[in-house]
């Protein structure tokens, strides 16, 4: 076995695991409305499981009736507990070992408004409304509640338990000098503010058998808060929960009041491994086994994390929603067979975040909350199915047909597969998404779908090979504008700059603050080291990014010194300027070069679509073809059309 460290048995207390790998506690969405687990939660679980993962932390599970919100698992009362053990019965069923998060949100939970917001200062959210402190009563009555939550998770099955004391939620907050202003006990010195937690864990370990080990996930420090924890304070707090009855040491980064929160689930921005030193040196202090979290998403990079003795075990998180083989794949020494998490964060973490959302999703994995309804099934008809585009979501398309047995015909225009997202990994920190789109080509190729390169698809083509079906994924062009000047020499598109076709020189004004124009503006200003100036007529740049990678993308432009223009409007472009309505006003920009990156439209399809229907041919148009969107979309819609051929 290739990967010994990581696929080697581990001893915590009365709980044997087969290897060092943990799934760990991330939200999903799945419970229903009142917090109760759902048969999707299950599958979800029980597929990580087959896929060989060591433990499954299964997610924030709220201990305290009255501060729970919906939509969150609960355990605050007996209700919860068959459901409960229905998921720890079907985990160990798989032959897996199964955790539950007990969980107290603090500040978290705000988004419900039926839900008690625990704080331990007054925080004014408004001049008419403070949300008040905790009152010694309801500390207590806390106290007592993840006491009662950890005799149910006893009584649901689970192996054992895991306390959250991170991420600025109950625990942490009253840990923290920059979040607890308190002047009573439970305040002012590290021994008062450590009051309450160690409570906690003490009333938690009476709850528990004794060879039950408890788990804690601690913040290595404070990030972004000024005045707050720092790895001394930290290592000085796992002791002392050490002696409470603390085993095992998780040890995350990240907060959600700050910028900090880019290290809770860290995107393609965050280099992999980012905190593994800060559970070692941690782990080296306290002497308790330590899990190292933080974008580790290779095998290889677990397997030299464990070798280097920096860790006991390792978190590998959203790498298993991308992949829920991974620990097989790895295993059997079939690491190249992996579909990586790219870190690009827009179905798991921005799906969360979004309303409109109903659970978390993958791009590289659209079976992800669907895990029994989306189980491959192999075809009684096989059929002949021409794809248009050899971007990810003709790929992806490609390979689910041929994995169901189908036969398809992959038809790329140009001499390279991978598309646009080939292209995005030209920007600053997004290589892994380069090796994406590399890897979906060599799969294809691997799994033997015929390709077909420096073929675009015409109608001409379709009636020549007479498919059965056709998936039309050509993706969409750049959009320019009729902006007087916009043909000049000195002006390119994104595009073509991204390719390394033309090189800008000078000052550049990139015309256009959305997700691509911002990495052009960051290429050229990082790796060229030439001033950029970026123009944008609404009211923001990077609009159209989630949450934390905006939060990366804007702190680079900011260190890269790119001076952003929003509520610019670009008039004209002409020799030595660019003209803008800004404030009301014409202003002139002096400039070298211009490129323009106001975004893509769909590439036309209408005369693809007329053929197959003249030829009766089902045809499904995908993608950015369909409407211009995120890779998201593209490879969910290719997916989705494949299965149903």
């Amino acid at each position: 076995m290739k990967f010994k460290q990581l696929f080697s048995k581990i001893q915590l207390k009365g709980l044997e695991l087969k290897n060092r790998v943990i799934f760990p506690a991330m939200g999903t969405k799945m419970a229903d409305t009142q917090g109760y687990v759902t048969q999707q939660l299950i599958d979800y679980h029980v597929a990580r499981v087959k896929g060989g993962c060591g433990l499954n932390i299964v997610e924030v599970c709220s201990v305290h009736a009255p501060s729970a919100p919906a939509k969150f698992l609960n355990i605050s009362d007996d209700k919860f507990i068959p459901g409960l053990r229905k998921m720890a019965d079907a985990i160990r069923e798989a032959g897996g070992k199964s955790s539950l998060q007990l969980w107290q949100g603090g500040l978290a939970v705000s988004g419900d408004s039926s839900a008690m917001v625990i704080l331990p200062s007054d925080m004014p959210v408004s001049p008419e409304y403070t949300i008040p402190g905790a009152s010694i009563e309801v500390i207590d009555e806390v106290v007592q509640a993840f006491g009662a939550a950890a005799r149910r998770a006893v009584e649901a099955g689970f192996d054992c338990v895991e306390i959250h004391s991170a991420h600025n939620y109950m625990l942490h907050s009253f840990l923290s000098p920059a979040l607890n202003h308190r002047q009573d006990e439970y305040g002012g010195s590290f021994e008062n503010r450590c009051r309450f937690p160690l409570a906690v864990i003490r009333e938690i370990r009476n709850n528990v058998p004794g060879e039950m080990p408890i788990f804690m996930r601690v913040d290595a420090h404070d990030d972004y808060l000024e005045g707050g924890l720092t790895i001394e304070d930290t290592i000085a707090y796992c002791k002392l929960a050490k002696e409470a009855g603390v085993d095992v040491l998780d040890v995350s980064r990240g907060n959600i009041i700050t910028a900090a929160i880019k290290y809770e689930v860290p995107p393609v921005d965050i280099p992999q491994g980012f905190n593994v030193d800060n559970a070692a040196q941690i782990r080296a202090e306290v002497g308790l086994p330590t899990i190292a979290v933080g974008r580790i998403n290779e095998p290889q990079l677990a397997e030299d994390i464990l070798a280097a003795d920096k860790a006991d075990m390792v978190v590998i998180g959203r790498a298993q929603l991308a992949d829920p083989e991974f620990c097989n794949k790895a295993m059997a020494g079939l690491e190249d067979e992996i579909v990586r998490c790219v870190g690009c964060n827009q179905g798991c973490f921005d799906g969360f975040c979004d309303p409109n959302q109903p659970y978390i999703t993958c791009l590289r994995n659209p079976a992800l909350g669907r895990e029994r309804e989306m189980e491959l099934q192999k075809t009684t008809a096989p059929k002949k199915v021409l794809i248009a585009g050899g971007g990810m979501g003709g790929l992806h398309a490609a390979i689910t047909l041929k994995h169901r047995g189908h036969h398809p015909i992959l038809c790329e225009a140009t001499d390279t597969l991978g598309g646009q997202f080939l292209l995005a990994g030209v920007a600053p920190r997004k290589e892994e998404m380069t090796a994406a789109a590399v890897w979906e080509g060599g799969e294809a190729r691997r799994v033997g779908v015929e390709i077909r390169l420096n073929t675009p698809v015409t109608p001409a083509l379709i009636e020549e090979i007479k498919p059965d079906a056709a998936i039309i994924a050509i993706g969409a062009e750049s959009i320019i504008p009729a902006i007087p000047g916009v043909n000049l020499p000195h002006v390119s598109n994104s595009h073509d700059v991204l390719k390394g076709k033309v090189k800008p020189k000078g000052h550049v004004v990139v015309v256009g603050g959305g997700l691509v124009g911002l990495e052009v503006a960051e290429l050229l200003a990082e790796k060229e080291h030439q001033k950029v100036t970026v123009v944008e007529m609404n009211r923001e740049v990077a609009a159209d990014l989630g949450q934390l990678r905006k939060i990366c993308v804007m702190e680079n432009i900011y260190m890269a010194g790119i001076t952003p223009m929003v509520e610019a409007k670009c008039i004209s472009i002409e020799e030595g300027k660019v003209v803008v309505e800004h404030g009301g006003k014409l202003q002139e920009i002096a400039c070298d070069s211009v490129v323009i990156a106001i975004g893509v439209r769909s590439t036309p399809t209408k005369a693809l679509e007329e053929q197959c229907e003249a030829m009766g041919i089902p045809c499904h148009v995908v993608g950015d073809a369909l409407k211009a969107r995120r890779a998201l979309n593209a490879i969910a819609e290719a997916d989705h059309a494949a299965r149903a051929l």
